[in-house]
């Protein structure tokens, strides 16, 4: 008489690295990329002008930028002013796009050239907080402040 053994098949399917962090802790994006950010749905994410600069480079994101400079052509500004109104927009934009994609926050890192200027972080900090909520205001989207973090890179 011969007696048939049957393995037992396990229905629980092995977690990847990044789903087993996910169990321990919070996952947090270093990116401007959205289609990084919706593939690996973190819950929350960081950018800063560095990332922004290198996702404005992609082809998918060029609607951002142009959207950015048609808004603010009549800006009244120019020369470094100019530049740096456009990158607070195009900062803010992004962020903005990253809330609705993530369940969490977005921190909006600014210029490293603001570590060691108090008076110059605080302005900058106030000034994208007012680009926030005016962004908040705009019928495209809902910024909620606390999930807005401001820092420099």
């Amino acid at each position: 008489m011969s007696t048939a053994v049957v393995e037992e098949k396990k229905t629980e399917t092995k977690l990847n690295q990044l789903e087993q962090l996910k169990k321990f802790t919070k996952v947090v994006a270093d990116t401007a990329d959205f289609e990084s950010i919706k593939q690996f749905k973190p819950q929350d994410a960081t950018t800063n002008p560095s990332l922004v600069y290198a996702a404005t480079q992609k082809q998918q994101y060029a609607h951002l930028i142009e959207e950015v400079l048609a808004d603010r052509k009549n800006s009244g500004l120019s020369g470094h002013e100019q530049i740096e109104d456009i990158c607070d927009h195009l900062l803010v934009q992004f962020g903005s796009d990253i809330l609705e994609i993530v369940p969490g926050r977005v921190s909006t890192e600014t210029d490293a050239r603001l570590s060691f200027d108090v008076e110059g972080s605080i302005n900058k900090a106030r000034r994208l907080i007012q680009l926030y909520e005016e962004h908040k205001d705009s019928a495209r989207t809902r910024v909620d402040q606390n999930r807005v973090n401001l820092g420099r890179t």
